[in-house]
């Protein structure tokens, strides 16, 4: 017996919807790894279409069967392959897509070498409208900042806190988030990681005295990096300290796009 399609059905109010899908999939995934070529974790996965609107409804199923028929190491080509498809079995003209993941770096602590998995948070973001797709990787990046007017005014010592540099680019190729990761650390006052011995903690408290980094400091390295990144064609950078002695956070923001 064949059943009645009610999603094809004529809605009441003939009115497009820009997205409608489904959110909060949770899924294992696959992600390219420099250090180990192929890295596995764990997924929140929202997918969705625009409908146009003479139709009343989407077929919901059909997202998660086509995320779980795609066995594919997620990246920049198999987003847009997903998409695609999406497209097809649901009869649009555009599809929407996101990926949030942790990502786990292997770190080794200054002196005593000690080895730790530092977590960093992650997303892949596909846009497929008209057969222009656009693809945006998001990395959040925790670091540590001293403040320069601190260390300039006390007669010992200067306030440090943690901060999180958070990088979203728009290319259309590869990029690695060992890269994104690495600039983000490199242009604050100090690296962060999951272990540290006492020689450790040492070396870190002073590297950061002798680094000191307002927000600004920081959002504008970040910015000169990203701009010699030739496979980058626009990019949001977003820093925000959570201060010690304030009770309120430190941020700056710069969006750049290339001509």
């Amino acid at each position: 017996m064949e059943l009645k399609d009610i999603q094809r059905e004529l809605p009441e109010f003939k009115e497009k919807i820009d997205l409608v899908g489904v959110k909060n999939i949770c899924a294992p995934i696959r992600i390219k790894d420099r250090a180990n070529k192929v890295q596995n974790t764990v997924a929140k996965i929202e997918m969705s279409v625009c409908l146009p609107h003479h139709q009343r409804g989407t077929h919901m199923s059909r997202f998660t069967e086509q995320l779980h028929l795609s066995e594919r190491t997620l990246s920049y080509k198999t987003l847009k392959k997903t998409l695609e498809d999406l497209q097809k079995i649901l009869h649009a003209d555009s599809s929407f897509i996101i990926v949030r993941f942790p990502y786990f770096i292997k770190k080794t602590a200054p002196v005593s070498k000690s080895k730790s998995l530092m977590n960093y948070d992650v997303e892949f973001t596909g846009r497929l409208k008209d057969g222009k797709f656009l693809f945006t990787l998001t990395v959040k990046v925790p670091v540590m900042t001293l403040c320069p007017c601190s260390k300039e005014i006390s007669e010992s010592g200067a306030h440090n806190q943690r901060a999180f540099v958070t990088i979203s680019i728009d290319t259309n190729s590869f990029v690695w988030i060992e890269d994104l990761v690495k600039l983000a650390e490199n242009s604050a006052s100090a690296p962060l990681y999951m272990t540290l011995k006492r020689p450790d903690e040492k070396f870190i408290t002073e590297l950061s005295y002798n680094n000191p980094r307002f927000v600004e400091d920081v959002v504008r390295k970040v910015a000169d990096g990203l701009k010699g990144i030739c496979k980058i064609r626009r990019f949001r950078v977003e820093v925000e300290s959570q201060e010690s002695i304030h009770n309120h956070s430190a941020y700056a923001f710069i969006e750049y796009e290339k001509e």
